[in-house]
């Protein structure tokens, strides 16, 4: 592991976050730890076109009793981008165990938002050991969950997108009319190019037509937890009743907020999070 280029510490709460640079054979992968390292750790995974920075509001509200780890999956934020690798889930799932395995954690709760959910899911089922309980935060659990966009925000139609596709397309990814996407979300978007863009979207989709994610989610046997906002724009929100084939799983459904609950409502998306891990989490020896 090496530290990244420029000041290591970068903004995220009371106590500076510590990013750094984790070289795999097929691409760096940028890294960002926050909270002590002796706590239970917390995996945190982004959705297609955002990066560490869509954890930034929450990680406050862990790092009392957690130590969080956030990465950049390959061809987004941070990490690198090539052209000529494997963008599939099951792939960028290896890349996150390996992260895990280059950082010593040995067990984490693994939360993943949107179509990072796919990623953590893939995890579970590859390398079930390192993985303690999953957290799905607004995943649709299959394609037939998803709620087709207006040609306007299917996704930018030329490359690099204008700022008003940019905005369009990010728009379902909130509840709240008016409400201020962050800048550097959508920066997160122009910092892709057009193939990794592209290769990730078709990447979750291949995943969710192969199988349905509480269908694989009944193999690895660990505990789950669905958060879900339930004025979602982007997956039917009634559809998180189809993780509850998956024995055990908790369900919460949270009024008033859409797609991207971590950021439209950190304190009640953690409290839902630290309510979970308090169940399934043991301070490291």
């Amino acid at each position: 592991m090496t530290a990244s280029a420029g000041n290591p510490y970068v903004n995220g709460g009371a106590e500076a976050t510590v990013s750094s640079t984790v070289p795999l054979d097929d691409g760096d992968i940028h890294v960002c730890q926050d909270g002590p390292r002796d706590a239970p750790a917390l995996l945190l995974l982004h959705g297609s076109s955002s990066s560490t920075r869509s954890w930034n509001p929450l990680v406050p509200l862990l790092t009392g009793s957690h130590h969080v780890i956030r990465i950049d999956l390959l061809g987004h934020g941070r990490s690198a981008k090539p052209a000529d690798r494997s963008y599939a889930v099951p792939d960028q799932a290896l890349r996150a165990g390996a992260v895990l395995d280059r950082l010593g954690v040995g067990h984490a709760v693994v939360v993943g938002h949107s179509s990072g959910g796919a990623v953590a899911t893939a995890l579970a089922e590859q390398r079930p050991e390192p993985v303690t309980a999953l957290a799905l935060v607004n995943t649709g659990p299959g394609l037939d969950a998803f709620i087709a966009p207006e040609s306007a925000a299917a996704g930018p139609s030329q490359w690099p997108p204008s700022d008003e596709q940019l905005r369009r397309f990010a728009r379902t990814g909130f509840s709240r009319v008016g409400y201020r996407i962050p800048e550097e979300l959508l920066d997160d978007v122009r910092g892709m190019t057009l193939h990794t863009f592209t290769a990730t979207m078709r990447a979750t989709r291949s995943y969710l037509e192969q199988r349905a994610l509480p269908d694989r989610l009944s193999v690895p046997g660990r505990p789950l937890l669905v958060v879900f906002g339930e004025d979602d724009r982007r997956w039917r929100s009634s559809s998180v009743s189809d993780y509850l084939a998956v024995p055990g799983a908790e369900v919460e459904l949270l009024p008033g907020l859409g797609h991207s609950p971590q950021l439209e409502d950190p304190p009640r998306t953690a409290a839902c999070l630290l309510a979970f891990t308090a169940k399934h989490t043991a301070r490291v020896d």
